[in-house]
C-alpha cells in the first residue's frame, strides 16, 4: 500500500467514523428531552414513532457498509471514478427504496402505530409524528449512501462535518418548534437538519462526478450488484434485532429491576460498540482499498493491525469498566433493586463481552471490506440461534433472571467470534466479492 497503517492512519479514519456513528444517538437524546416536557402522551407516542423510524432506517445501512466495501475497492485500484459511480448509483438507490417506503409509511402509520401503542391518543400523536418524519426516510438512505462511498475513498472527515452541518441547526430549533408545533414540531426539526445533511452529500457528489465524467444516470447493472450484498446485510441486521428484542421481552418479564438493569447495560452496549464499530469502518476502508490493487499481502497486514489495535483499546475499556463496576452503574440509577439487578452478575458479563467485541468488530471490518457479507449473514443467523436464544429461552423456566440473557448475548458474541476468526484465518475471506 502506498502508506503504512499506523495507529495515527487508523485513528485520523475511525475518530470522524464515531462522529458520524455518535451524533444520531446524541440529538435523539436531546430530542427525547424537549419532547418530553410535554407530557407523558407525546412522549410514548414519539417512542412509537421513533422506533419504527429507527427501525426502518437501520435496516437499510447496507447503503453505507456495502458501498464502502465496494467504493474502497476501487480506490485501492486507483479508479476513483469507479468509486464515485459507486456512490452514484448507491444514491439511486437510496432515492427509489426511501420513495418506497415513504409511501409505505403514509398508508400503514395508523395501523403500525396502533400495534406498538394501543392507547388512541398515544397511537394517534405517533401516526402523525411518523408521516412527517418519513419524508426524512429518503434524505437518511442519501446521508447513509454518501458515508458509504465517502468512507470508501477514505475521506471520513466530511461526513462527520456534514452531519454535524445537519444536526447542530436542528439541535437549535428544536426547542422553538415544538414550542409552537407540539409533538409535529420534532418530526420537522429533524426534517429540516436530514435535508441539510442530504444536501451536503449530494452537492459532494455531484461536484465529484462532473469533475471525473461520471454518468450520473441510474445503471440497473450496478444497482443489482448492490441489492445483493444489501440482501446479505439487511437479513444479518434483522438477526440482530431478533436478538436484542428477545432479550428486551425476556427482560421485561422479569420485573421491573431486571427491566431496568438490562436498560442501562444495553445502553452501555450500545455506546460501546458505537465506539468499537468505529475501528471496523477504519478497517472495512483499508481492507477494501489493499484488496482493489488485488495485494492480499497488505490486506492481512491492514487487517492484523486494525484487529490488534482493536484488541488493546476493548481491552483498557473492559479494564475501565471493571475497575469502575461500583460507580458507573449509579451514574444512571440509584434504586438499589436495579443496581442488584445488574451486580449480580450481568456487569461481569458485560465486562468479559467488551474484549470479545473488540477482535469480532474489527473483523467483521475487514470482511466487510473484502465483500464478505453472505458469509457474515450465515454467521449472525447461526450464532444468534445456537448461541443466543436458547439461554434466552430457558432463563423464565429455570430462573436464571438477568444473568440469563446476558449470558445468551455473551454466547452470541462468542460464537460470532468463532465464525469470523476461523473465516478470517482462511484464504475465501479475501476472494470474495459481494456480487454472488
Amino acid at each position: 500500500m502506498d502508506r503504512p497503517v499506523t495507529a495515527g492512519r487508523i485513528l485520523g479514519l475511525a475518530l470522524p467514523a464515531l462522529g458520524v456513528l455518535a451524533a444520531p444517538p446524541l440529538y435523539l437524546l436531546l430530542d427525547t428531552a424537549v419532547v418530553g416536557r410535554l407530557g407523558a402522551v407525546e412522549l410514548a407516542a414519539l417512542a412509537a414513532g421513533a422506533t419504527v423510524f429507527s427501525m426502518l432506517t437501520a435496516q437499510l445501512t447496507f447503503l453505507a457498509y456495502g458501498t464502502t466495501a465496494r467504493a474502497s475497492r476501487a480506490f485501492g485500484r486507483g479508479d476513483v471514478k469507479g468509486a464515485v459511480t459507486e456512490g452514484v448509483q448507491a444514491t439511486w438507490v437510496a432515492v427509489f427504496v426511501g420513495a418506497l417506503l415513504f409511501a409505505l409509511v403514509q398508508i400503514f402509520a395508523g395501523g403500525i402505530t396502533r400495534l406498538l401503542a394501543p392507547d388512541p391518543d398515544v397511537a394517534g400523536a405517533a401516526a402523525g409524528w411518523l408521516r412527517i418524519a418519513a419524508f426524512g426516510i429518503p434524505l437518511t438512505l442519501i446521508s447513509q449512501a454518501g458515508n458509504g462511498w465517502m468512507r470508501g475513498v477514505q475521506d471520513t472527515r466530511r461526513p462527520f462535518l456534514y452531519v454535524v452541518g445537519g444536526l447542530g441547526p436542528a439541535a437549535l430549533i428544536i426547542v422553538p418548534l415544538v414550542g409552537w408545533l407540539g409533538l409535529n414540531g420534532s418530526a420537522w426539526a429533524m426534517i429540516a437538519g436530514e435535508t441539510l445533511t442530504a444536501v451536503f452529500f449530494i452537492r459532494r457528489l455531484v461536484d465529484s462526478a462532473t469533475d471525473r465524467d461520471v454518468d450520473k444516470r441510474p445503471s440497473w447493472m450496478l444497482i443489482k450488484r448492490q441489492l445483493v450484498l444489501g440482501r446479505d446485510l439487511i437479513l444479518r441486521s434483522l438477526a440482530f434485532q431478533v436478538a436484542f428484542l428477545s432479550a428486551a421481552g425476556v427482560a421485561g418479564r422479569l420485573g421491573a429491576f431486571s427491566l431496568g438493569g438490562h436498560q442501562i447495560l444495553l445502553q452501555l452496549w450500545n455506546l460501546l460498540s458505537l465506539v468499537l464499530d468505529s475501528l471496523a469502518i477504519a478497517a472495512q476502508t483499508l481492507v477494501g482499498a489493499a484488496l482493489g490493487v488485488g495485494s492480499v499481502a497488505a490486506a492481512r497486514f491492514t487487517a492484523r493491525r486494525v484487529i490488534a489495535w482493536s484488541t488493546v483499546f476493548a481491552g483498557v475499556l473492559a479494564g475501565v469498566f471493571a475497575v469502575l463496576d461500583s460507580l458507573l452503574p449509579r451514574a444512571f440509577t440509584n434504586a438499589d433493586g436495579v443496581l442488584a439487578a445488574i451486580a449480580e452478575g450481568p456487569w461481569w458479563i458485560l465486562v468479559a463481552m467488551i474484549p470479545v467485541g473488540g477482535v469480532v468488530f474489527a473483523i467483521d471490518g475487514v470482511l466487510l471490506g473484502a465483500g464478505d457479507a453472505a458469509f457474515l449473514r450465515n454467521a449472525t443467523i447461526t450464532a444468534v440461534v445456537l448461541g443466543f436464544l436458547p439461554p434466552v429461552w430457558l432463563t423464565l423456566a429455570m430462573g436464571w433472571g438477568l444473568t440469563g440473557v446476558w449470558s445468551g448475548l455473551l454466547a452470541f458474541m462468542v460464537l460470532r467470534l468463532i465464525f469470523v476468526a476461523v473465516r478470517y484465518r482462511g484464504p475465501k475471506w479475501t476472494e470474495a466479492t459481494g456480487e454472488d
